[in-house]
């Protein structure tokens, strides 16, 4: 029997693909980067193709790297960046443009129009969204009214508009499937998550035509099977859902209360209400955790844009380390003295702040300030914006008690972070064994539909501890620390 399960993680610099045994154990490994596309102040752009080779490659190499052929696959869970926006064409599958990346702030103008004209509440009310380029309903406005051709072709039926999952999977099924999850689907701010249902309104309202669109499932669900030609067997996509919902699964935060946080290129926390709506009065987000079964789970969630892609920065830009693995080490060894704040509004701030205008900053450099001042700063504002986050949720949900914060993603890794995330938070901080949560959440719904994983209890019953960070830092001490970041954001925002 085919007991393997293949998840594939398309994120925001690179693909990877992961091939996990019936026991949830990693079996083999695909993972290769792309380019990212900066082609005016403030725009970020990903190739489509690039990222459609990059997928196929790291699916190639996780089979291979587990011994297997893709007949010993039982199922595929897709797991993506979310809110990046393309289209194509329905006949040849070919992009009309460029990815719009859910970093890039072309439309925070046109955003700024609808705000004023008082359509926000509207919006919020039936997406649990903002009036944000970052969400896709504007991105697809822009490539209508901005590609030859698009709007006219779009309302005759000729394009597909989709999240890079829509994509992929009208990739991997060779056009037979135009299809997304309620996950993904509820960021496009065309999407009512109550109703759970494409709406009316809101596509009048951005001007996009009801012919673009993908049917939205459930995130366990049937997808369709993948083309026979691209991996040797057909394999059934039996799962999807957005990287920050798929680590929530992987994270086992299955129970109202229960928190989790992603540390990648953005960071991105989600607080699990369950049946409830939970409207946020301090510009959070209420979103859909994940739907089975027709079920819907919702959350307040707070997206940080710029996470990892500081340290990413420090080594790209800067050149201040060569791996970004390096940063952690000199972090430590910076000057306890100095006071360097770094607001790493790249690509304006998010949550709670929501500003598009403002732009990155460094605070308190002196003469002394080098290369470590500057690490250290990178890696201490992931925590201050994470305590931002919290702190807007404490406010907007009234379910219960101090919540212990599971955390994932890349930057976990750094024990020096975490004791300061925890420091920072006042709160303890659990890093479990497995860091690859959102693959493993998007392999536990693929695999729990094969009926090859357990269902949700004993999956959340397998989540393992790995460490446990305990604030340690003195209270005076934190107050001011934290004093001085809220001091370096009120510098930086233009709003």
């Amino acid at each position: 029997m085919s007991d393997f399960i293949l998840a594939i993680d398309q994120g925001t610099t690179s693909s990877r693909a992961i091939v996990f045994d019936r026991n949830r154990k990693i079996a083999g490994v695909g993972q290769k980067e792309f380019t990212q596309h900066f082609p005016e102040d403030g725009w970020v752009e990903h190739d489509p193709e690039e990222i459609w080779e990059s997928v196929v490659w790291s699916v190639k190499t996780a089979i291979e790297d587990a011994g297997i052929t893709a007949a010993d696959i039982a199922a595929i869970g897709i797991t993506n960046q979310r809110e990046t926006t393309l289209i194509w064409d329905r006949q040849t599958g070919k992009p009309i443009y460029n990815a719009i990346v859910w970093q890039d702030r072309r439309t925070a103008a046109y955003c700024a129009e609808l705000r004023q004209a008082g359509h926000e509440a509207e919006v919020t009310e039936k997406t649990g969204l903002l009036l944000d380029p970052y969400f896709a309903g504007t991105k697809v406005k822009w490539l209508l009214d901005n590609v030859e051709g698009a709007r006219s072709r779009a309302e005759a039926g000729e394009l597909a508009f989709g999240t890079v999952d829509s994509f992929l999977i009208w990739r991997l099924t060779g056009g037979k499937s135009h299809v997304t999850d309620a996950t993904n689907a509820g960021r496009t701010l065309l999407f009512d998550i109550g109703r759970n249902a494409w709406d009316d309104g809101l596509l009048a309202l951005l001007d996009v035509p009801a012919a673009l669109l993908p049917e939205v499932k459930d995130c366990a669900d049937d997808f369709g099977m993948t083309d026979e030609a691209l991996f040797g067997a057909e394999i059934p996509i039996l799962g999807v859902a957005g990287d920050q919902h798929a680590a929530t699964i992987g994270q086992a935060c299955f129970r109202p209360g229960m928190l989790k946080s992603t540390y990648g290129t953005g960071c991105f926390a989600l607080l699990n209400t369950g049946a409830d709506i939970v409207r946020s009065r301090n510009r959070l987000l209420t979103t859909i955790a994940y739907r089975l079964d027709g079920k819907t789970c919702y959350a307040l969630e707070g997206s940080i844009f710029i996470a990892g892609a500081a340290v990413q920065w420090i080594r790209d830009g800067l050149k201040l380390v060569k791996h970004a693995s390096e940063t952690g080490p000199l972090a430590r060894t910076a000057d306890p003295s100095q006071n360097v704040y770094m607001v790493p509004a790249f690509v304006g701030l998010g949550a709670p702040w929501w500003d598009a205008d403002a732009r990155g900053a460094i605070y308190g450099l002196t003469r002394n300030s080098g290369p470590a001042e500057i690490a250290r700063a990178a890696l201490e504002a992931v925590c201050y914006q994470t305590l931002d986050l919290l702190d807007a949720m404490r406010k907007d949900w009234k379910g219960g008690g101090d919540t212990v914060l599971r955390v994932d993603g890349g930057m976990v890794a750094s024990d020096w972070t975490m004791q300061f995330l925890a420091d920072v938070l006042d709160a303890p901080v659990d890093r479990p064994v497995i860091l690859e949560t959102t693959a493993l959440g998007a392999a536990w719904l693929a695999g729990s539909k094969a009926g090859v994983w357990p269902g949700m209890d004993e999956f959340a019953e397998g989540w393992a501890l790995e460490r446990q960070f305990e604030p340690q830092m003195d209270a005076a001490e934190r107050t001011r620390k934290v004093r001085g970041w809220n001091d370096a954001v009120r510098r930086t925002l233009t709003v």
